[in-house]
């Protein structure tokens, strides 16, 4: 394979996908040229993706910083890649980092996009980076502070990011809850206490809610204390959500607020931009107690059979890393 040659994923159809050749553009003198290490697969969303469950109301929002094509497809989308600087600017050159592309095996972007690993974050870990920029920016917007009583309902990447982050904070109690009894094992290796759903801790004063499931709302909204607030981290796409407003929700004056990573949460906008908050993101990834949250990995030339497995639930993962080769 030439200099500028590569290859990348797309979603080719809805539950489709394909590798493809592409053709690297020429690098300007502030661009970079990337070789990936690995990349990650954010199960949520690109499950929507690529089952095409992106409502056309939300295409334009929904794009990837450096998405190509169209939904539903053909579409290439991705953003968790960690590889190495191969051409660009001196000081880059050599050094790891991780960036928002998608699953692609060499890729030309700005270096101002890009973000240089610290020595002490490994490269197949930071492929988490990009879901810890969304648990911080969560726990932010849920504004936990110490002695508060926390549960996180919905043990996927970024449930157990929030769950790991909001316990780190002095006096909390907080529980993981989830369907799955094998999310036990992951809680304990995170230091968290975990619970399925009948035996979830009630009278809560923040809830977060990061299932993707009506049915985790619901158990959400019933966890939740007197004046208490319920974070939504979950994105539905087109599926709509109902939910029992009727019973404790007005007794309670319970309130539900959206987080989404897209901005910066409101109590940091005014002194925090993107990149700060991605730097701290990936700072948080020295703990090496975060590698319990990578529960599979394959090949980067095996996406096109393992995407429908993941995307249906059929491969039980929480964060499914992407090997990739010398091309």
């Amino acid at each position: 394979m030439t200099a500028d040659q590569a290859r990348a994923f797309w979603v080719t159809a809805p539950g489709h996908g394909a590798i493809r050749d592409e053709i690297l553009p020429t690098p300007a003198p502030s661009d970079i040229v990337v070789r990936t290490r690995y990349s990650a697969i954010s199960r949520g969303t690109e499950s929507l993706v690529f089952t095409g469950g992106v409502p056309e109301a939300e295409w334009s929002r929904m794009r990837a910083p450096f998405q190509a094509g169209e939904f539903p497809a053909p579409v290439k989308y991705g953003y968790c890649n960690v590889g190495e600087v191969e051409q660009g600017p001196g000081a880059l050159v050599g050094r790891t980092v991780f960036s928002l592309f998608p699953h692609q095996t060499r890729f030309v972007i700005s270096a101002n996009a890009a973000y240089a690993l610290p020595a002490d974050v490994p490269a197949a870990r930071a492929v988490l980076a990009a879901n810890m920029e969304t648990a911080v920016n969560g726990v932010w917007d849920a504004a936990i502070l110490p002695g508060d009583r926390v549960v996180v309902v919905g043990g996927g990447t970024i449930g157990c990011l929030v769950a790991w982050l909001a316990s780190r904070i002095q006096g909390t109690d907080v529980c993981l809850v989830d369907i799955n009894p094998a999310r036990a094992a992951v809680a304990a290796a995170l230091a968290v206490p975990f619970a399925l759903p009948d035996d979830a801790p009630r009278e809560r004063d923040v809830v977060m809610h990061v299932s993707g499931s009506p049915a985790g709302l619901e158990l959400a909204l019933s966890l939740a204390a007197f004046e208490a607030t319920v974070v939504e981290m979950s994105w539905f796409g087109a599926q709509s959500v109902s939910l029992p407003l009727g019973e404790g929700f007005h007794a309670k004056r319970l309130s539900i607020r959206s987080s989404q990573v897209g901005h910066v949460a409101t109590s940091r906008r005014a002194r925090w931009d993107y990149r700060r908050r991605m730097e701290f993101a990936i700072s948080l990834l020295r703990e090496p107690t975060l590698d319990a949250l990578i529960t599979g990995e394959s090949a980067f030339d095996d996406l096109p059979a393992i995407m429908p497995a993941l995307a249906s639930g059929a491969r039980d993962a929480i964060c499914h890393r992407v090997r990739y080769g010398s091309d």
